[in-house]
């Protein structure tokens, strides 16, 4: 495997395990990527962006399994209330982001308009490190 290979699939994981309650610094590892210079920018930010989607909507899809007793953030709740669907595109937000993916499936909000607004919400954020970095 080459070393872009491997660059790109260790930003997954990160990517992935920064999405969830697990801890991760998905932009430490695209930053130390992008500013290496190996790999394109277009890929760092398309794995990164995918594999911290895919994180979030596993926050989500484990939280339609909570039982009612374990209620969300007071916070989050009230906040995906208001805001509905547009709450999720903060979901990179680090700690309020988990909090809102895990309402979200809490509240057993529709799935695929979640995942949208989660995708959109963290391409946003690597894109904006990215122009940053570059």
């Amino acid at each position: 495997m080459d070393i872009e290979t491997l660059s790109l699939w260790g930003l997954f994981v990160s990517s992935v395990t920064s999405a969830t309650i697990l801890p991760g610094s998905s932009e430490a590892v695209f930053a130390a990527i992008v500013l290496e210079g190996s790999v394109s920018g277009l890929n760092v930010l398309i794995v990164a962006t995918v594999g911290n989607t895919i994180g979030g909507i596993s926050s989500l899809l484990m939280a339609r399994v909570i039982p009612e007793r374990k209620l969300p953030t007071k916070f989050s709740k009230q906040f995906l209330m208001k805001w509905g669907y547009w709450a999720l595109l903060l979901s990179w937000v680090p700690i309020i982001g988990d909090a809102l993916c895990l309402a979200a499936g809490w509240l057993r909000m529709n799935v695929l308009v979640c995942s949208v607004a989660i995708l959109i919400g963290k391409f946003f954020r690597y894109l904006c490190l990215l122009l940053l970095l570059t």
